[in-house]
């Protein structure tokens, strides 16, 4: 009964998670900054990989642009425990991928991948005493929880990361 609560718990955490991430796109489409920041730690992480040229969303977060100039639409948005997955595409050259990571219903972390495509694998219960070979092998076969789901129209190639967790 005990495991049973914690799940539930863990699955209300993670769709009240998703919905502040969708409240988020949701104030940044209205022009809505401020309801935005509102969501935002004021020590927010962030980490951006991608040509600087394409931060887009720590331009919109900053007020150094408006939400017009680049449209985050998001395509499909994940929750995974305590992140949310955000993954979006605007046309053949802008393919980008935001990982959100909330505590106590504010966002602490947001990394942004842009032109990237992006696995998330889960390391957590990983042996630390196995060798290198071994931690790949269990990589390749049931970790991976999140994975880019590229457009038909994307065929071009772009490099790809794997975020751990």
């Amino acid at each position: 009964m005990a495991t049973l609560n914690m799940e539930i718990l863990a699955m209300e955490k993670q769709i009240r998670n998703k919905a502040i991430v969708e409240v988020l796109y949701k104030a940044l489409r209205r022009g809505d900054t401020e309801s935005a920041a509102s969501l935002l730690a004021s020590d927010l992480e962030w980490w951006f990989h991608g040509p600087p040229r394409c931060e887009h969303m720590m331009r919109v977060l900053t007020g150094m642009s408006i939400y017009l100039e680049f449209k985050f639409e998001p395509r499909s948005i994940t929750a995974i425990d305590e992140r949310v997955i955000v993954e979006g595409w605007e046309g053949d050259q802008a393919y980008w991928v935001h990982v959100w990571s909330l505590k106590d219903g504010l966002i602490t972390q947001f990394r942004e991948y842009f032109n990237t495509w992006l696995t998330v694998r889960d390391l957590r219960n990983s042996e630390s005493k196995q060798s290198v070979w071994e931690v790949r092998q269990e990589m390749n076969a049931t970790h991976t929880l999140w994975q880019s789901e590229p457009s038909e129209h994307l065929t071009r190639s772009l490099p790809g990361l794997v975020l751990a967790i």
